[in-house]
């Protein structure tokens, strides 16, 4: 649990919190506008309590909280509570029902300090950020021009709400006080996490060592990833178009959570290349549209975890008659503003719309999605890719569904010049997601099988079975380290040897 007063900067903790150990956020403010906007029992209840200028009853929002914390996310990451409990009956709450932190932590802050960080914020009613006016001043005088100031950043009104904060915290501290620890929170943001970083790191440490006791000395992370056998298998009538929804996202789940596994241990170079009817642009260009539903659900998955993702789609390309973007992307950029971003303004914070290139890699974006990267007919994207990467430095760049073969040049000859170096590059992203649909060559039906590979396994070949009821099924014929070959993967459904 971490507690401070308003302008403490508890938000930015929390963040860098987030970044480093992947613990779900927790914000009885997004519960509440979540709940709500679900239409849930307890979002209703919530409601009519709102919508008559009521303070919701603890009650309901220890209902909200703790059934948010019996969530799966939740039980597998852990948790991170922001500015709650707020009262002695939320604390006690928590207390009957042995919800209890390993820490509860308050950024201590003099009075005058928050009072000169509140008074002082600016708004940008365009992206959401906050500025100051001495201590982050706005980056040019465009921004600067349009700030605002919020109407609860009155001299009055933050007087009162740290009342308020004081009041609160003196009613739930006794609670906690075995497990307390107040940090000075009038320093640079990276001297407060510091500290916070050493009592969390000693908290790792003994967790750990439970953890190597309760499986017999192996990884943790070994025994909390998936496995084969947890697996549930692939979908059936993929021929289907379109899918269903329950389709799409088992695709998303299983993109999102090979994805996140490879960033976990460092990757930094990666691509997914999910070649499903409904994910295929080439086959009919409506398709780009699933796909960016795709990639809306893995940068969301991110910004949850508290990261700041930069969704990048390719701008026009060459000049005079052969400038242009591929098909399949014109009108990408433009739809992907309209999107459905989610209800807590992610976009715009969390979530930035740009085109590829080394302009677009800003100093507080923290991982990159480009939408099917494409060279096209006269014009290669590679040397812009290239230039992102390199300004993106150690920070992840993920490519979804890129077609980076070389095209004819305007003269209707292939490319030749640096031709290797291109196909290097574009072979130096590592595979994390893979799965294609397998037929007769030539032919798309009916599907014989599929190959699949979700980091860290291996590539798996699966053969389509009719049964007898009508269904159909997936079995598992093959596996290989890597990517396997046309002939291999005949050679797995005919059963010949090498």
């Amino acid at each position: 649990m971490i507690s401070g007063a308003p302008a403490s900067g508890k938000g930015t903790q929390c963040r860098m919190i987030v970044e480093k150990y992947g613990l779900v956020h927790i914000s009885t403010g997004d519960l509440l506008r979540a709940e709500v906007s679900s239409g849930t029992e307890i979002g209703k209840k919530a409601k009519e309590y709102m919508d008559n200028g009521k303070l919701v009853p603890d009650q309901v929002v220890t209902d909200m909280v703790v059934s948010r914390l019996s969530q799966p996310d939740v039980q597998e990451r852990g948790w991170l509570l922001d500015g709650y409990p707020r009262s002695f009956s939320q604390a006690q709450s928590l207390e009957n029902l042995k919800i209890r932190p390993d820490i509860f932590i308050v950024l201590e802050v003099p009075d005058d300090v928050l009072i000169d960080r509140c008074v002082g914020r600016l708004l940008d009613p365009v992206t959401g950020k906050i500025y100051h006016l001495t201590n982050f001043p706005p980056e040019n005088e465009e921004i600067s021009a349009r700030l605002i100031t919020r109407s609860d950043d009155t001299f009055e009104k933050v007087k009162s709400r740290l009342d308020t904060y004081k009041q609160n915290s003196e009613a739930i501290l006794p609670t906690y006080s075995d497990l307390l620890n107040q940090i000075d929170g009038n320093c640079l943001a990276e001297v407060v996490f510091q500290e916070i970083d050493s009592l969390l790191q000693k908290i790792c440490e003994n967790t750990s060592a439970n953890k190597l006791t309760k499986t017999n000395g192996k990884r943790a992370d070994s025994v909390d990833r998936v496995s084969k056998n947890e697996w549930r298998g692939i979908p059936t009538r993929l021929n289907n178009i379109p899918h269903s929804r329950e389709i799409r996202e088992y695709f998303y789940n299983d993109v999102v959570q090979a994805t996140k596994l490879a960033i976990e241990d460092k990757k930094t170079r990666l691509q997914i290349d999910i070649n499903i009817p409904e994910l295929n642009p080439e086959m009919d260009v409506y398709r780009i549209g699933t796909l960016m539903e795709l990639v809306r659900e893995l940068s969301l998955s991110f910004a949850d975890d508290g990261k700041r993702v930069k969704v990048c789609v390719q701008g026009s390309m060459g000049q005079g008659a052969f400038a242009g973007i591929p098909l399949q992307l014109a009108g990408t950029r433009k739809i992907l503003e309209f999107m459905d971003w989610g209800d807590y303004g992610a976009k715009g914070t969390f979530i930035n719309i740009g085109a590829v290139g080394a302009k677009e890699v800003d100093k507080e974006d923290d991982m990159f999605v480009l939408i099917a990267p494409q060279n096209a007919v006269g014009n290669c994207i590679i040397d812009d890719m290239r230039a992102m990467t390199d300004a993106a430095g150690d920070r992840p760049v993920i490519l979804v569904n890129p077609r980076l073969k070389d095209m004819p040049g305007s003269s209707g000859v292939m490319q030749t010049m640096g031709r290797d170096i291109r196909l290097k590059y574009a072979a130096s992203f590592e595979t994390c997601y893979s799965f294609r649909l397998l037929y007769y060559a030539g032919s798309f039906y009916p599907i014989m099988g599929a190959l699949r590979m979700s980091y860290p396994n291996k590539y798996e070949i699966y053969r389509r079975v009719d049964e007898l009821n009508g269904k159909e099924n997936y079995i598992l014929i093959a596996e290989f380290t890597n990517k396997p070959t046309p002939d291999d993967i005949t050679r797995a459904f005919t059963g010949r040897k090498k």
